[in-house]
């Protein structure tokens, strides 16, 4: 989805609020023209080649709003090439606009996009550039395989079991099993099968290793990964995609909306003043959202495997949650402060301190007010406080 809002100056001309709305496909576009009172004043068909000649004759510094979608980056890269301002929009924010949610068409959504971006307050999602969308193919490419892979080795241990054969889970003993596959008690018709199989597994998992291989390679040769990875339980794999999917962190107001915007962060319900939270909205990007959560893990794990005379204040703040809450909460509400912190590193360029949260204006003030009553300030070392 495109919405395209025309702006002219002088205030004074009937077009300077026009917004053209327009559903991005792969060859017919549906564009819906608004003017300045909501009204619809134009519909239009336009295919792609048309499009493209269409969107450079546009006014330099016209603001161009997209739902976002897997081309909505390369044509938001077009939009700023001519000279226009993109912006893109969850399609959760244009739903609600639809005026019938059973009547879906290209027409309609084209309406509803240049209804949305027509919003004062409505929210829209940093264009990606070449290279942050060629490092994230990588890890698509890599997830791809990834499932390829682990597909096969599912449809192996299938065929295995059909005859009585029961293989555990991991790759090493998928692949001790099928070292004596000549010796299994299996027609020989389905050991050929098998062999095929075998060897197209064996392939993508060769793949998938040479594209970790070059994630790696890039993690390391940028700083911004280098200094991420300072963060317990945040290795090349998610650093890199951290750097590839944020861009410029300050394109985040704060630590907690990069959180939200990863899912990471309780659905509200509330009413009348009493504020009820749920579970996490998931919301946001699930491939980093999953990298977060696993990273957690390894922060989990050596927390509790470090002793509490060695173990930095974050590391007692996680064995402190591990002993109040439910295992997937500690996860969860790891993966939030892990992705604040990389906020504040990406957004202020700065390395990973552990005692950051000291500097904290709320911790100043709890620590003031309880040296003045007779405390003393290291007392509050461990204790649990947001970071930046």
């Amino acid at each position: 989805m495109m919405v395209f809002t025309i702006g002219m100056s002088g205030g004074k001309s009937p077009m300077s609020n026009i917004a053209i709305g327009v559903d991005l496909a792969k060859s017919v576009f549906s564009t819906c023209t608004l003017d300045r009172s909501g009204r619809v004043v134009q519909r239009q068909e336009l295919r792609r080649d048309a499009f493209a000649v269409w969107l450079a004759s546009l006014a330099a510094g016209t603001v161009v709003a997209m739902e976002a979608c897997s081309s909505a980056h390369h044509w938001g890269r077009r939009c700023l090439d001519h000279g226009l301002q993109p912006r893109l929009m969850a399609a959760q924010f244009v739903k609600p606009f639809r005026k019938s949610q059973a009547a879906k068409n290209d027409r309609n959504d084209a309406e509803a996009i240049a209804t949305a971006a027509r919003q004062g307050n409505m929210r829209f999602v940093p264009v990606k550039s070449v290279d942050q969308q060629a490092r994230l193919s990588e890890h698509r490419i890599r997830e791809g395989f990834k499932a390829d892979a682990l597909a096969a080795s599912n449809r192996i241990r299938g065929i295995l079991a059909e005859f009585g054969i029961i293989v555990a889970r991991s790759d090493a003993a998928l692949r001790q099993r099928l070292a004596g596959l000549d010796d299994l008690p299996i027609p020989a018709s389905t050991r050929t099968a098998l062999e095929d199989v075998q060897q197209h597994w064996l392939a993508l998992r060769a793949r998938e290793a040479v594209c970790s291989q070059r994630i790696l390679a890039q993690a390391r040769e940028d700083e911004r990964c280098r200094r991420l990875q300072q963060i317990i339980g945040v290795g090349p794999l998610t650093a890199d995609a951290l750097v590839a999917s944020v861009g410029q962190a300050r394109d985040f107001r704060n630590g907690r909306q990069l959180a939200a915007w990863l899912g990471l962060t309780p659905s509200q319900h509330s009413s009348g003043g009493k504020a009820r939270l749920g579970e996490i909205s998931n919301h946001g990007d699930r491939y980093l959202r999953m990298l977060l959560i696993q990273g957690a893990r390894s922060s989990l794990q050596r927390a509790q495997a470090t002793t509490i005379a060695k173990a930095t204040p974050e590391q007692r703040w996680i064995c402190d949650l591990a002993r109040r809450l439910p295992f997937g909460k500690v996860l969860v509400a790891i993966a939030n402060k892990h992705a604040r912190q990389a906020w504040a590193m990406l957004a202020r360029g700065e390395d990973y301190d552990p005692d950051a949260w000291l500097k904290h204006p709320m911790v100043q003030r709890s620590a003031h007010a309880h040296h003045t009553e007779g405390v003393d300030r290291n007392d509050f070392v461990s204790t649990p406080v947001r970071q930046r």
